[in-house]
């Protein structure tokens, strides 16, 4: 009788530790709960340390600023003056060498070149040339590294947005933020780890989907929560109506009870996300109001953001939020601003989109230098794809298009462990071909990765039996911008 006593002590113990278990680590642990050898040493040590920072991270958390459609890298960051002296002259085939095009440009008979028809002047010690659609973000040029050879294999938006959110082409993969959340938890327990924002431009707008920050096959306590415009930022966070803060809280108690149960039963790990996400939404209701009230905000923060920091929902808005959540220690947000699609009309289209972004962009790496929180925070501007530096349909003097370019594109990082003042990379003087230090979109993930701490290829998950990371089998670090 003692002997079946004390084993069940043993195993009401095992359950009681597993069901504290906190965020992270913590889900890491659970994710492993219907696995027979659980409790074997090796493969504890293996799973537990597979969570940790693997080595000092140079930045805590990340800010992604997604600039959704693919700005046209020939308009922002990448100065092509032979483009200009070339206008309307046929793509040479030596450039394209009979590279892939989309359905849209690849039945043209034609391909005229075009330049940018805006001018570009050189800002910094780096001498960065910048279009004048962003003399904010030429302020900081200082302040940021400019990757001017990205590339992919995706030519199409969505399976190259997807690509860089999850590191494949096809859904039902986890995301950055949603790895980030499941490698190193949240720093703010009345916060989650990774929280999403989305705001629309002026030009045309390519969707964004709730797979793009997905928890995939990781527990759902590691997808990203979408904050909304809305009076309730973050919706059903609620009380329901008649029900008291302590009503709630003791339903809650009940129900977590009501799951353990369940647990307990069969050992699905997602009951214990389950009651983990009902707790974060009980905290979130005092922490979400705090974080989102910028009325104690001074107006020289307002006037730095832009008029638009005041209004719900916007780019300039969701910026500030970002700083107010980073630095309330939310591990990864994650902006979302459509629009950035010109195949035609770019000129027009374009003005609009980078007065919507450029303030903003340039506020918050300000602020957050001012706050003394830029070298810890890894700020990341850009979007899945480039445009071409051929006309996509009818080429006039002050109107033409641009189709995706895969092949070459800019996008720029700040803070957190990278170089400041920087260009790296170079492309061809037509702009279509790299022609100096070549980055993958592994190897930039790799990169974001380590400079949290992490080893891109150590942070790994079974599933289906194979281990999946978000680099795939790929990536390289590319260590010429790290400090």
């Amino acid at each position: 009788m003692e002997k079946e006593q004390l084993e069940h002590g043993l195993q009401h113990n095992r359950r009681k530790f597993l069901s504290k278990l906190s965020l992270g680590i913590g889900s890491l642990a659970l994710g492993s709960l219907l696995i027979p050898d659980l409790f074997d040493r090796k493969k504890a040590e293996e799973e537990m340390f597979a969570a940790l920072p693997h080595f000092a991270p140079k930045a805590k958390r990340v800010i992604y600023l997604f600039q959704n459609g693919a700005p046209s890298q020939l308009e922002t960051f990448d100065y092509k003056p032979l483009l200009k002296k070339q206008m309307g002259q046929e793509l040479p085939e030596s450039i394209r060498m009979g590279q892939r095009l989309t359905g849209m440009t690849s039945g043209q008979s034609s391909f005229p070149l075009v330049g940018s028809y805006f001018g570009f002047q050189q800002y910094g010690e780096a001498r960065a040339w910048i279009s004048e659609l962003f003399p904010h973000t030429a302020g900081i040029v200082d302040d940021i590294c400019i990757i001017k050879s990205m590339h992919t294999e995706a030519i199409n938006h969505d399976p190259a947005l997807t690509f860089f959110q999850t590191g494949a082409q096809v859904g039902n993969r986890p995301s950055m933020g949603a790895w980030l959340s499941y490698g190193l938890g949240s720093e703010n327990s009345n916060l989650p780890a990774f929280c999403v924002l989305l705001s629309r431009g002026k030009g045309n707008g390519q969707g964004v989907y709730s797979k793009l920050w997905t928890n995939g096959f990781l527990d759902s306590i590691h997808q990203g929560v979408q904050f909304s415009a809305s009076e309730d930022p973050v919706l059903y966070l609620g009380d329901p109506l008649g029900m008291s803060r302590s009503d709630r809280r003791k339903m809650l108690d009940k129900l977590a009870e009501l799951n353990h149960l369940s647990f307990e039963a069969n050992g699905d790990p997602e009951i214990q996300a389950k009651i983990q996400q009902y707790e974060m939404a009980f905290r979130m209701q005092t922490a979400v109001p705090e974080v989102t009230d910028i009325s104690n905000e001074p107006d020289s923060i307002i006037k730095m953001y832009g008029p638009d920091c005041l209004i719900p929902g916007t780019y300039a808005a969701n910026c500030l939020l970002a700083r107010k959540l980073s630095e309330s220690g939310v591990r990864f947000v994650q902006l979302y601003h459509q629009g950035w699609d010109q195949h035609d009309n770019l000129p027009k289209e374009i003005v609009g989109q980078a007065n919507d972004v450029d303030q903003a962009s340039a506020a918050l790496i300000k602020d957050l230098k001012q706050r003394g929180l830029l070298d810890e925070t890894l700020v990341i501007w850009g979007g899945e794809f480039g445009r071409t530096n051929y006309c996509q349909g009818k080429i006039e003097a002050n109107n033409y298009g641009r189709d995706h370019h895969p092949r070459a594109f800019s996008i720029w990082m700040a803070g957190g462990g990278v170089k400041s003042g920087m260009v790296y990379g170079e492309t061809d003087e037509f702009g279509y071909n790299i022609t100096e230090n070549p980055v993958h979109v592994h190897d930039f993930q790799a990169t974001v990765l380590h400079l949290m701490g992490i080893d891109h290829e150590r942070l790994t998950f079974k599933h289906l039996g194979r281990r999946y990371r978000l680099t795939d089998v790929h990536g390289e670090i590319v260590k010429d911008i790290l400090v």
